[in-house]
């Protein structure tokens, strides 16, 4: 779940950063949080639902 996170986040981050030329802090937000997601689902790990 959070590596499909972290996979739109960045993608919404790449395509607003190209398109728009924007650097403002919210970009930088949805970069920050795709970081996030990506460290939390390595630091919990894959847990079978069972």
């Amino acid at each position: 779940m959070f590596i499909a996170l972290f996979v739109i986040l960045l993608i919404i981050w790449l395509v607003a950063f190209a398109a728009l030329h924007i650097t403002s802090a919210l970009i930088h937000l949805l970069l920050l949080f795709a970081a996030i997601s990506l460290i939390v689902h390595f630091v919990r790990g894959s847990r079978s639902t069972t």
